[in-house]
């Protein structure tokens, strides 16, 4: 597989390894949240699947990536289920100081705005949709894991969740306008993701919330 210029995109190699970090995450975010509800093996590997691929497979199938990575690629698979399995054994493991749902699926937001919005990019999307698919790559797994356990989704409740990914893909995105270079700028992008996240939740920022008095 060719290498990418510089000023044009990832190397590929890159674009995949965030594209299964963020599997790898997101996927443990889902599995923890079926911990927490005391599902069985099978339903927390479903949500460890759904939270991983449907940010991913909405993107691949909106830029016309089919099949999505999600489905051809085993590894996408693999990798969901062995956080799956390894958070069911021990869920103790990943626990961590926060709310480790919450903390790894802010991990996954940032890794996945960013290859949303290189992989649109790579796909000659427009800037603007790029950002906007970045985001939505960012939030689907997340959207998803919340629907199935009859949750609010945490993009509409939550502090600063899809702003945070709309920062972290546009900072690719104006880095590929820029011509600047695009690895420096999935780092970027992804630190600011991740660390609006985070501090949104520390400090209860948030946009406006409907029916509170200003």
């Amino acid at each position: 597989m060719p290498t990418l210029d510089l000023y044009h995109g990832l190397n590929p190699s890159l674009q995949y390894g965030l594209d299964l970090a963020g599997t790898f995450v997101f996927a443990l975010s889902g599995a923890m949240a079926g911990v927490k509800r005391k599902l069985d093996l099978f339903g927390v590997l479903v949500l460890s699947f759904v939270a991983a691929n449907t940010g991913g497979i909405v993107r691949d199938v909106v830029i016309g990536a089919v099949p999505p990575a999600a489905i051809n690629d085993w590894r996408y698979l693999g990798v969901s289920l062995l956080a799956g399995i390894v958070t069911f054994i021990s869920p103790s493991a990943v626990k961590q100081r926060w709310n480790p749902v919450m903390v790894f699926d802010a991990a996954g937001l940032a890794l996945f705005a960013v290859s949303g919005a290189q992989k649109a990019l790579a796909h000659g999307l427009n800037p603007i949709m790029a950002t906007s698919l970045g985001m939505v790559t960012g939030i689907g797994g997340g959207m998803a894991r919340d629907v199935l356990l009859t949750d609010i989704p945490t993009v509409l409740r939550a502090e600063l969740y899809a702003v945070a990914a709309l920062l972290g893909a546009a900072v690719v995105v104006t880095a590929h306008v820029l011509q600047l270079p695009s690895e420096w700028a999935a780092v970027v992008g992804a630190a600011l993701c991740f660390g609006l996240r985070v501090l949104a939740m520390r400090y209860g920022w948030h946009l406006p919330v409907a029916g509170t008095e200003r």
